[in-house]
């Protein structure tokens, strides 16, 4: 009798000292659940679930505010001489309207892509995308070259905001089989606003213009996204929108024990600095994906923002071209990301809605992704040793012209990859991740039109264009050791979601266990 009493009590003792038993736990967690709130199926708030047209239009609207900021970056490179002649400047100086801009690429995407998974997409457009707006005003009006200057860096700063959110937007509201055909399209316009650029900033130079009305273009367009986004926007992010249920159903049950996922993450101000400003980083030193993702990509974008010094070496300076018909010679690099894109859509996508019919019900691997990115690789490299070797004055100026079709069409297929891959890995990190990757590249952007022209004053335009091709040549194997190795690497990650089904398996038995 004492011996049964005892153990009752020591095992009284024991459920004390751990806690509550297995039932009670259960019993309050299938409670807890039961205030938990989700996307029903077929639930009309969750984005996925919006109308195809709905869809679309964010998708063109997401892309249009791409196109407006990488149109703003390039288009004073057409009324450089116009800022020489009026305030005096230096050649390297008035390249800083670039490259200060594009700067700013590398400190907004800090703010913009983690604070808009804090507190939604359309928030962060709306305040950025008006600061922007007014800052073009300020070019317009801007009288003197420390006012150029400043602007040019701090419009850079809120116009990255898409260049980071508009993709996370894109993976908001389609699913993984659809993706690929709306990503495909937006991926048109970070190289479309810069070959726009040049063109309308070198028609008003040459019409005799004041410099100042390209900045009145600038704020009419700008002005014209920002009344969209104010009107059309809706917010698109998953776990913002559950937030807002919530508060919704509490208020109209009256029962204060509903809750949304991310009402229980509660963070100090400390934690949500960290989040904020380091997750990017942190994510890119911690993901050898991300890293090597983001350095292949920031040399293609810096060589594409390289071109605004070297075109006008090969065609103004030797063919003889006026600053409006130069930067039309921009065009088929746009005209080569379209064809990539419709390639694209013909070919590749529907392998990949095939893909999902064969995976399901797991996802389609992200290295299915990579395959375009073998073929652009190589077609990259390519089209600067053509360049290179086709810009004499003697040659046909339609043959660098082609080689910047080629290298439009490649420059399109690497980022459309790459873009899909990362996406595909990290998800609902995919901010976070773009946010880095956006960061970087944008060193790249700002820093190569600062040595390009001395570089190919020194060098020559062939064996510049050729430096600039053996260092491609070095880094076209990455997307093939992505393709071998890239699920090894998913597997070992701590911010993938996209795992393999493998490793997803050993998770569920160690968790089990």
């Amino acid at each position: 009798m004492s011996t049964r009493s005892s153990t009752s009590s020591d095992t009284r003792a024991e459920e004390h000292t751990a806690g509550p038993s297995a039932a009670v736990q259960n019993e309050i967690s299938e409670k807890r659940d039961k205030y938990l709130v989700t996307f029903d199926l077929g639930d009309v708030e969750n984005p996925q679930n919006w109308s195809t047209l709905k869809r679309w239009y964010l998708t063109l609207l997401g892309g249009m505010l791409v196109l407006n900021a990488t149109f703003a970056s390039s288009a004073p490179s057409g009324i450089e001489q116009a800022f020489i002649e009026q305030f005096g400047l230096s050649e390297e100086v008035a390249v800083l309207t670039i490259s200060l801009f594009v700067a700013g690429y590398c400190v907004g995407p800090l703010l913009w892509g983690p604070l808009s998974e804090e507190f939604g997409r359309k928030p962060i457009f709306i305040g950025t995308f008006f600061v922007y707006t007014m800052f073009q005003v300020g070019m317009a009006l801007a009288k003197n070259t420390a006012s150029i200057l400043v602007f040019r860096f701090l419009g850079g700063t809120f116009a990255a905001a898409p260049l980071s959110n508009s993709g996370a937007l894109i993976s908001d509201i389609w699913d993984a089989k659809s993706r690929g055909k709306a990503l495909a399209i937006f991926t048109v316009a970070p190289f479309a606003g810069p070959a726009l650029g040049p063109t309308v900033g070198g028609f008003i130079y040459v019409s005799g213009a004041s410099w100042r009305w390209l900045f009145w273009v600038l704020t009419i367009f700008a002005g014209v996204c920002w009344v969209l986004i104010v009107l059309t926007l809706p917010e698109t992010y998953a776990p913002i929108i559950l937030v807002k249920k919530a508060r919704r159903m509490r208020k109209e049950t009256g029962d204060s024990n509903y809750y949304a996922p991310k009402e229980l993450d509660k963070k100090t101000l400390g934690q949500q600095v960290e989040h904020v400003l380091a997750r990017p980083f942190r994510m890119l030193f911690e993901e050898p994906m991300l890293l090597a993702a983001t350095v292949y990509m920031s040399f293609v974008y810096g060589c594409l923002y390289l071109l605004f010094e070297a075109y006008p070496v090969v065609f103004t300076q030797g063919h003889g071209f006026n600053a409006g018909i130069s930067g039309l010679m921009f065009l088929p690099t746009m005209l080569g990301g379209v064809a990539a894109v419709t390639i694209y859509l013909l070919t590749f996508s529907p392998r990949y809605e095939r893909a999902t019919v064969r995976y399901s019900p797991d996802p389609v691997p992200p290295e299915f992704r990579i395959e375009m990115a073998l073929i652009a690789a190589p077609l990259f490299t390519i089209s600067f040793f053509w360049f290179a070797w086709t810009s004499f004055p003697s040659v046909s100026f339609w043959a660098p012209l082609m080689a910047g079709g080629l290298m439009g069409f490649a420059i399109c297929w690497i980022f459309l990859s790459l873009f899909n891959y990362m996406i595909d890995t990290y998800l609902m990190m995919a901010a976070s991740a773009l946010a880095a990757n956006t960061v970087v590249r944008s060193l790249f952007g700002a820093g190569f039109p600062l040595f390009a022209g001395q570089m190919y004053d020194t060098l020559g335009p062939r064996w510049a264009s050729s430096l600039l091709g053996f260092i491609a040549l070095v880094m076209t194997p990455i997307p093939f050791i992505f393709l071998k190795f890239g699920a090894k690497l998913r597997a070992r990650s701590k911010n993938a979601v996209a795992k393999p089904a493998e490793a997803r398996r050993k998770e569920s038995d160690t968790s089990a266990a």
